[in-house]
């Protein structure tokens, strides 16, 4: 999307507004004991609560079925797109969880993903996380006209690689909006000066996406839930932006 309206850029920040509240709550919940299926069962009433539309629910990837629920939970080794609702997936202490998920409002589309600790979790593993948020930062503040893709995929890049972790490189971030998933696709690595130009009003959903170990991955039979090839954990940060004339701004910040 590129916002060239008011109407849009109001319909885009009350949804992300909307999304980030429920991003929130669902965050809160985690805990041992708690099911990936209570938080995907809560999160679609809390939207259509709001006369919202959820997003992921029957959105068809290119050559997948339809994704069957409203939220993305990915515990530990699962990359993305981890499915709730189809087997038991109880949160134990030690794990991490990423929680992703979008929100339709007024037509407008907006997409974050947060990773939280269930308990306490092993030093590595905190460190993975805040490597990752810091990342989803740094490429925030290269958002910016006049910039390029390759600036934002670097810093992103930089940061995850700097505390020792790997990029996944074959996922990373896209244009939002008027669809989940638009043009341009934003590796999350990448070299400054390179890729499409930024300019005021693009919409973007930035997401680093992070490996303990090595960044190869492999699809599970479910045809949707990307898991670590070597088992190890995996992080994701995601947050929708709006390039305004003074920079990003966060559309989905908590």
């Amino acid at each position: 999307m590129i916002v060239t309206t008011e109407k849009q850029r109001g319909d885009l920040i009350e949804s992300g507004k909307r999304l980030a509240r429920i991003l929130g709550v669902l965050a809160g919940k985690v805990a041992p004991g708690v099911s990936a299926s209570e938080l995907d069962d809560l999160a679609e009433k809390l939207i259509r609560d709001g006369g919202d539309t959820p997003a992921f629910l029957g959105y068809k990837g290119e050559g997948s079925r339809p994704y069957p629920a409203t939220l993305c939970v990915s515990i530990n080794d699962e990359i993305v797109h981890g499915i709730p609702n189809e087997s038991e997936k109880i949160f134990k202490e030690g794990d991490i969880v990423s929680l992703d998920f979008g929100l339709i409002h007024n037509g407008v589309v907006t997409d974050a993903a947060v990773t939280v600790a269930v308990g306490n979790i092993d030093e590595q593993s905190k460190k993975l996380l805040r490597a990752t948020e810091n990342a989803l930062a740094a490429g925030i503040a290269e958002a910016i006209p006049g910039n390029y893709l390759g600036d934002i995929s670097h810093a992103i890049q930089a940061e995850i690689e700097k505390a020792g972790f790997a990029v996944v490189k074959e996922l990373g971030g896209h244009g939002v909006g008027d669809e989940v998933h638009e043009e341009p696709f934003i590796p999350n690595f990448g070299k400054k000066g390179e890729g499409e130009l930024l300019v005021e009003g693009m919409v973007l959903a930035l997401e680093p996406i992070s490996s303990a170990g090595k960044s190869a991955m492999t699809l599970a039979p479910d045809g949707w839930t990307y898991r670590t090839k070597d088992g190890s954990r995996s992080a994701h940060f995601e947050h929708t932006i709006l390039i305004e004339k003074s920079g990003a701004r966060i559309i989905t910040k908590l």
